[in-house]
C-alpha cells in the first residue's frame, strides 16, 4: 500500500516528499541473484525494475525489464547470471525528504520509471512509481469530504 492512497483533502502537492508516494512493501534482491528469479519476479508482480542492495540493504544498482531483456538478446542464459553482471549501476534513488518536484526532476532526467527511497542511513526505504506521483497528484487536488452535511 502506498501512503498516498490514505490522503485526504486539498494539499500542496509540491510540499509532498517522497515518503508520502512511496510504496514500502518493495521487492528486492541481492547482487548474487540469478536474472531469471528476477525476471519471475518482475512478470508475476507487474512492475518494470528491482532495486539490487547489499547486505545492508542499501541500493547498489537495479535491475529492469530493458536490463534483462539485453542480456537476453545477447543470449545470455538468464538461469545462469546473476543481479550483478546485468544491473544498471550506480544505483539512483532519492531520499524520504525529497519533495515531489525534485522526484520528478530525477525520474524525468534519468529516464525512470521507478526510483528507489532511502532513509537517512541510505537504506532501502520503497520505491516509488511516476505513476504514484500522478496519483498523489490527482488526490491532492481534492477537497476534503464534509461527512457531518
Amino acid at each position: 500500500m502506498r501512503r498516498i492512497d490514505f490522503m485526504v483533502g486539498e494539499k500542496d502537492f509540491n510540499t509532498l516528499t517522497a515518503a508520502q508516494f512511496m510504496q514500502e512493501d518493495v521487492i528486492y534482491f541481492s547482487k548474487s541473484v540469478k536474472a531469471q528469479s528476477i525476471a519471475a519476479a518482475i512478470t508475476t508482480g507487474n512492475f518494470g525494475s528491482v532495486p539490487i542492495v547489499d547486505s545492508d540493504l542499501k541500493p547498489v544498482g537495479i535491475v529492469s525489464e530493458y536490463d534483462l531483456l539485453k542480456a537476453m538478446r545477447q543470449g545470455k542464459n538468464l538461469s545462469e547470471i546473476s543481479a550483478a553482471e546485468i544491473m544498471s549501476k550506480p544505483a539512483v534513488s532519492v531520499s524520504v525528504d525529497t519533495n515531489s518536484m525534485d522526484v520528478m526532476k530525477v525520474l524525468e532526467d534519468k529516464h525512470l520509471i521507478r526510483v528507489p527511497v532511502v532513509d537517512h542511513e541510505g537504506k532501502l526505504a520503497g520505491m516509488l512509481a511516476r505513476r504514484d506521483l500522478m496519483k498523489g497528484y490527482l488526490q491532492s487536488q481534492v477537497p476534503a469530504k464534509v461527512w457531518w452535511m
